[in-house]
């Protein structure tokens, strides 16, 4: 019986480490949030996570003008595409690819860029841009979105990827490649 008291003791001490690894995980103020599509066999999925305005000025301030963003919160924002598409005149290949952004105030500069699993911006390469373009700023009368959204907006083999906060909307046109026979 001594002998197995040395193991009842290691147990007794080993409770609270497993009682505290059991604890659940708090949500984040930015929650992480998927919008997908899909035309045929091509999928379409972004990864991304939700800043909320909070009374606080968003582009310009909170998000610099002229300055690379990550597109939300937390970690970079991310494609994935089961097959190609064509993205603003890109033929962009299937893949996972993060999509940074700078905003200014009348446009924007889309990036799409090859390293995937990166925290913020911090990190940003432009050495693995796969491809950059530009487009315009739509301008809201109203604080429309108080979470950073995107949506997309689609109409058979092609769609609107729309990235909207606070009294701004962006719009990038999508088309989804007919399947080959």
């Amino acid at each position: 019986m001594f002998q197995n008291s040395g193991v009842f003791i290691l147990f007794l001490l080993l409770i609270p480490v497993f009682a505290y690894t059991q604890d659940s995980v708090k949500p984040r103020p930015s929650p992480l949030t998927i919008v997908a599509a899909q035309y045929k066999d091509t999928y379409l999925k972004i990864t991304y996570s939700q800043p909320h305005k909070k009374g606080r000025q968003v582009f310009g301030s909170l998000v610099p003008y002229n300055q690379v963003w990550r597109t939300g919160a937390n970690e970079a924002t991310e494609i994935t595409l089961t097959r190609d598409i064509i993205i603003k005149g890109f033929a962009l290949k299937a893949g996972t690819y993060s999509i940074f952004t700078i905003p200014e105030k009348d446009k924007w500069t889309i990036i799409i860029n090859q390293d995937v699993g990166l925290w913020g911006s911090y990190n940003y390469n432009s050495k693995r841009d796969i491809t950059r373009f530009e487009v315009p700023v739509q301008s809201l009368d109203n604080v429309i979105y108080e979470a950073f959204t995107i949506q997309i907006e689609q109409k058979n083999n092609v769609a609107d990827l729309i990235l909207m906060w606070d009294k701004v909307k962006v719009a990038v046109p999508i088309q989804f490649n007919e399947p080959k026979p």
